[in-house]
Parts: C-alpha cells; sequence; structure tokens
C-alpha cells in the first residue's frame, strides 16, 4: 500500500470515528484543525501540508473537505460519532441503489436498511457504484431503492458534497434485491 494510501486511511479513521487517537478534536460541524491535525498525524506517519492536500485532491471517492482558507479540514459523510455536517435536505430521485456483500441479506431482508455504526445508511445514484461498494464486502448484491415513495411517505434524504446519497433507514418494503 502506498504512503499516501496508508495516511489517508488514517485520516478517514480520525475523521470519521476517533480523533483521539491524535489528541484531537472535531466541533460540532467535523471541522478539525488543519495544523492540530497534521501534527497528531505526524507521530506515527509522516505527513506534511503537501501531503495533505494531495491526498484531499487525489482521493476518488472524495471522502474530505477543506474550508476556504485550508486551516480546517471534515470527512463528507460516513461519521460514526455525532457531528452534523451541514448536510441540506434534497429531494431524491425515483431510485436510489444500495451495494452490499452477500453475507449480509439475510440481516437487510430481515430489518431493512439501517446505519449500524454510522449516522446514516450509504445509498448511490447508479448501480455500477452500488456494485463496486458491494464488492468490498464480497460477492456483491444490489438493492433497489423505492426512494420517490419513500419520500413521499416522509422519509428525508441528503446529498453528501460527494455524491452519497443519505437517509436514516430503509425498510424492506421500500426495496427489492437485484443481482451484483
Amino acid at each position: 500500500m502506498s504512503k499516501d494510501k496508508d495516511t489517508s486511511k488514517f485520516i478517514s479513521l480520525i475523521l470519521r470515528h476517533k480523533p483521539e487517537v491524535i489528541g484531537i478534536t472535531l466541533d460540532e460541524h467535523g471541522w478539525a484543525n488543519v495544523d492540530e491535525l497534521i501534527a497528531g498525524i505526524n507521530k506515527t506517519h509522516p505527513i506534511d501540508m503537501e501531503m495533505l492536500e494531495r491526498i484531499v485532491a487525489g482521493d476518488e471517492k472524495q471522502r474530505y473537505s477543506f474550508n476556504e482558507d485550508e486551516t480546517l479540514i471534515r470527512a463528507n459523510q460516513g461519521h460514526s460519532i455525532p457531528v452534523d455536517v451541514e448536510l441540506e435536505e434534497v429531494d431524491p430521485p425515483e431510485i436510489l441503489y444500495h451495494g452490499t456483500g452477500e453475507k449480509y441479506t439475510a440481516s437487510i431482508e430481515q430489518q431493512g436498511l439501517i446505519p449500524k455504526s454510522r449516522l446514516y445508511v450509504h445509498l448511490s445514484g447508479d448501480k455500477e457504484t452500488a456494485r463496486k461498494v458491494g464488492m468490498r464486502h464480497g460477492k456483491p448484491v444490489i438493492y433497489v431503492v423505492n426512494s420517490a415513495e419513500m419520500h413521499k411517505d416522509g422519509y428525508l434524504f441528503y446529498r453528501s458534497v460527494n455524491g452519497v446519497w443519505l437517509t436514516k433507514s430503509v425498510p424492506m418494503k421500500y426495496m427489492r434485491r437485484i443481482g451484483g
């Protein structure tokens, strides 16, 4: 694994789940002070501002955002700690997708999609992205989510700055399983 990729995973752990690992805190919107982040990461992973900018710019999933003057950074979504990343409610498209591994289907088909350790269920706007997500968990399975019907029934949807659709849960009655 490249140094950047290894460091990016460590940054993800810090900004989404465990800022205390390097002795920093996030504000209520998930922002961390860039200088404190770099100093904390440097205890175990060599990093400077140039490398951090390269990781943020090159992240194919666009996991991170800087504020305008790059003094603050945060993860865009996927938090297991309570933060408000200031998502605006958005009307979803007719259909969204959820990719998972085959080993999780029994649980999903019993209880629907729940966020587990995260704050939201993550959904994709296209089948191919959902398939790629599913492949990370073994043999992929895709669920088609009737997001328009959910929204009509009062469920709220948000769209992260990197295009991931978020909602609190998806009951099974709004889903149907298709292949990977």
